[in-house]
């Protein structure tokens, strides 16, 4: 009787595990939706500003089941989160900041946009805390330029940043102008730019 070939074992690619954070009703396609509240599209409810964070599923009617599933530390391959971290306010932010640092694979992005600080979209919702997002408050995030500049913030993440889009509103005030103008107006004027738009990159632990 021929002995029988085995067969390779054929192990599966792991599955990238792509957050939107804070999500809401507008989930990014191919993204897992998280929030606080159970929306349309909603994937996993969690409280963001809770540490560490945890992705929970929830019963019919919204209520979370605490403890599913615990992020562990570069877990995440990819971060999208849109009009959230302005609903934090300053010491939260920083507890997201360093809990994203802690979730996301070295090297892997995480994709930040805000409503910018000059526009009146940043102060128009009341649930919007103090101070306003601007294109500094990424600077923080970095622990070389936070080692020269600003020991004192509770910081303890370290990302590369890069500031890939100022969007200008529908206006053709703004929209019609060659670039350079609509540049110089985006970083002094006041109702230019409705978002900051920042890319943040892991950099490895040291």
């Amino acid at each position: 009787m021929a002995k029988r070939k085995l067969q390779p074992v054929i192990v599966p690619e792991e599955v990238p595990l792509k957050l939107d954070l804070g999500c809401g009703p507008n989930k990014l396609e191919g993204f897992t939706g998280v929030d606080i509240r159970p929306f349309p599209g909603v994937d996993r409810l969690s409280d963001l500003t809770k540490i560490p964070w945890v992705l929970n599923h929830a019963e019919e009617g919204g209520r979370i089941i605490p403890g599913d599933v615990p992020l562990g530390d570069e877990s995440v391959s990819e971060v999208y989160c849109s009009h959230f971290v302005e609903h934090l306010t300053g010491p939260q932010r920083v507890e997201f900041f360093n809990e994203l640092y802690r979730v996301l694979k070295t090297g892997a992005q995480a994709r930040i946009i805000c409503p910018n600080w000059s526009h009146e979209r940043s102060y128009g919702d009341p649930t919007h805390q103090w101070p306003p997002v601007c294109s500094w408050t990424f600077f923080y995030l970095n622990k070389a330029w936070r080692d020269a500049n600003a020991p004192h913030v509770g910081y303890t993440c370290d990302f590369d940043h890069a500031i890939v889009g100022l969007h200008d509103p529908n206006d053709q005030w703004v929209s019609l102008r060659n670039m350079e103008t609509k540049i110089i107006m985006m970083s002094r004027n006041v109702n230019t730019t409705t978002d900051v738009i920042a890319t943040l990159t892991k950099r490895p632990a040291v």
